[in-house]
């Protein structure tokens, strides 16, 4: 498989999935501000949309969209655990964090990331996410993972957003579950070798 992806994006988030789940990939990086990727190519042609990640799948077939590549990259390998059987009340939780993280977590970063966005909207980004970190460190204290004991691609996805506090000087001294799922999250072994090769960790 090949994977598109930025580094720090959050293509981080599917690139963890892929070392968790021990699958060979092809990584090509994308440079965001002019759509090239690597070699030059016009990422455009390659994802129509414009943004990472994309998954090029061994019979050519492209994927894209966070949430729905990390399942298609935890059902090549069920033993890993990274994602509940299909058709279980437990995969349903799994697209119940996936959304929730997408909607709440992710998007209300998009603000922070825009230096010409206005400086109130900035800041509604920031007490929402402040809010949802108050959620997830009530759940954190007492859960080693989102889903339990069990490390899913879940986890992948709120460690690639949450980590964007590093980048954006936000401390997550308020909540200290959180920060020590950020900790316990970031020594597992396939999540320190996607943050090497992204050039994140040296």
């Amino acid at each position: 498989m090949k994977l598109y992806y930025s580094p720090g994006a959050c293509s981080l988030s599917p690139h963890i999935a892929l070392r968790e789940a021990g699958l060979p990939v092809e990584l090509v990086r994308v440079n965001l501000k002019n759509h090239q990727t690597q070699d030059g190519t016009d990422f455009y042609t390659i994802n129509p949309k414009g943004y990472v990640p994309t998954l090029i799948l061994d019979d050519g077939a492209t994927l894209t969209e966070g949430p729905a590549i990390v399942q298609y990259i935890a059902d090549q390998l069920p033993l890993s655990q990274l994602a509940p059987p299909h058709g279980s009340m437990a995969r349903y939780r799994l697209q119940e964090w996936l959304t929730f993280i997408g909607t709440e977590i992710h998007k209300a970063f998009g603000p922070l990331w825009n230096p010409s966005a206005p400086a109130e909207t900035r800041a509604a980004a920031q007490a929402r996410l402040e809010q949802w970190f108050g959620w997830l460190d009530q759940h954190l204290g007492q859960h080693d993972y989102l889903m339990g004991d069990t490390f899913t691609v879940a986890d992948g996805y709120l460690y690639t957003c949450v980590n964007w506090c590093n980048f954006l000087k936000i401390s997550l001294a308020p909540w200290p579950h959180l920060g020590d799922y950020m900790q316990r999250v970031s020594q597992r072994p396939a999540v320190q070798a996607a943050l090497r090769a992204e050039g994140l960790l040296d």
